[in-house]
């Protein structure tokens, strides 16, 4: 599978330019003329990475990451503007895009930059150990270190994908996660997205963790949106009214 990019530039020549010259480099590419919907977009299909322009009427550049970063979504993202002084840089940065490259620029200079952080962030790695502290929801302990799951005294087996899941998921705590985002927050870019491919994961997870499976209280629906974990159902449903199954 290509590696794909989204290009987002309110200019027309620009994207056609970088279409053309990334697709000559084996990569698939979209583009999306403004930043106003790129979080619609990116709930419907999720490319490698961003090539996002700062300079766009009604919702710029740095809008749309804050934006995308505060819904937890840590797509990378490469800053392309006219904007290029010391402080431009710093703040976009400092909002969470990977590389930032001012306008003009060579395009191969762009390539290089775009295989240097998809290099970086490589495939999936939410399955993987990671040195943080133990995290505790409702009755149980999840332990990030040593891949493990405890209520009280008993260990819990988990699959690697029922981990990598709950990992995702107890990452964003009370934050509405798209369908396609926990895909791509768990897969990367291993595996396509297919509208019901995290129907069994769910399920499983479901049955480990939920009193009653069938009526969940940590992983719950949100209709026509995705899933929200909860720690703390008690808190979340009288604040929130019933969860949806």
């Amino acid at each position: 599978m290509n590696p794909s990019v989204l290009i987002v530039d309110d200019d027309p020549v620009v994207r056609d330019l970088l279409s053309r010259f990334l697709r000559s480099h084996n990569f698939d590419t979209a583009v999306l003329h403004d930043g106003v919907h790129l979080q619609r977009r990116l709930e419907r299909e999720r490319p490698s990475i961003v090539v996002l322009d700062i300079m766009m009427p009604e919702t710029d550049g740095l809008e749309a990451i804050a934006a995308l970063r505060a819904a937890g979504d840590d797509i990378p993202v490469i800053f392309v503007t006219a904007r290029g002084s010391v402080s431009d840089r710093i703040r976009g940065l400092s909002l969470g895009a990977d590389d930032y490259l001012p306008k003009p620029f060579d395009p191969h200079e762009l390539l290089v930059r775009i295989q240097n952080i998809l290099r970086r962030r490589g495939p999936s790695t939410a399955s993987a150990p990671e040195a943080r502290r133990r995290y505790r929801f409702g009755e149980f302990e999840l332990d990030f270190t040593m891949r493990t799951l405890s209520c009280g005294d008993t260990n819990i087996a988990l699959r690697e994908s029922e981990f990598a899941l709950l990992k995702v998921f107890a990452t964003h705590p009370y934050k509405v996660l798209s369908r396609t985002l926990i895909h791509d927050l768990v897969h990367r870019d291993e595996r396509a997205f297919h509208e019901r491919s995290l129907d069994v994961p769910i399920w499983r997870l479901r049955r480990v963790i939920e009193a009653d499976p069938s009526n969940p209280l940590h992983i719950q629906t949100v209709r026509g949106k995705g899933y929200v974990f909860v720690p703390d159902p008690a808190t979340y449903t009288e604040a929130h009214g019933a969860p949806v199954q």
